[in-house]
């Protein structure tokens, strides 16, 4: 993870109500509200944070919640599928007899079953903590 995304989850960690607005990132760390922007815009993709707004408000708040690294891991899934299915075209093309073929396929069936694990042991994690 970059630098300044790990800095940005780790205040929205630390705060109290899990939640920051953009003024009050850049305001604890330092930084420049591009900076705020471009860190919170990686966590968004990793669906680490979700992005509110402040009711009565224009501002943006970021938000860390109990359901955080599930959705990630759900995104790092379905990251790991596309990848996949990109590798089985890849072979396809190649074919699947041809060295670089044999490695595309085995890197297809490597992020399937990787992906597939993911999302089994996210979903044991939600309904253990639902307990």
């Amino acid at each position: 993870m970059p630098r300044m995304a790990s800095a940005v989850l780790a205040r929205l960690y630390a705060a109290d109500s899990g939640s920051l607005t953009a003024a009050e990132l850049v305001a604890r760390l330092r930084v420049s509200p591009a900076t705020v922007s471009a860190a919170v815009g990686y966590l968004q993709e990793q669906a680490l944070i979700r992005r509110d707004r402040d009711p009565g408000s224009r501002r943006d708040r970021y938000v860390i919640d109990e359901s955080a690294w599930y959705r990630a891991t759900l995104a790092g899934a379905r990251t790991n599928e596309r990848l996949a299915a990109t590798a089985r075209d890849g072979a396809d093309a190649l074919g699947s007899a041809t060295p670089a073929g044999v490695r595309l396929l085995g890197m297809s069936e490597y992020l399937e079953r990787v992906g597939l694990d993911m999302v089994r042991s996210a979903e044991r994690w939600r309904a253990h903590l639902a307990r």
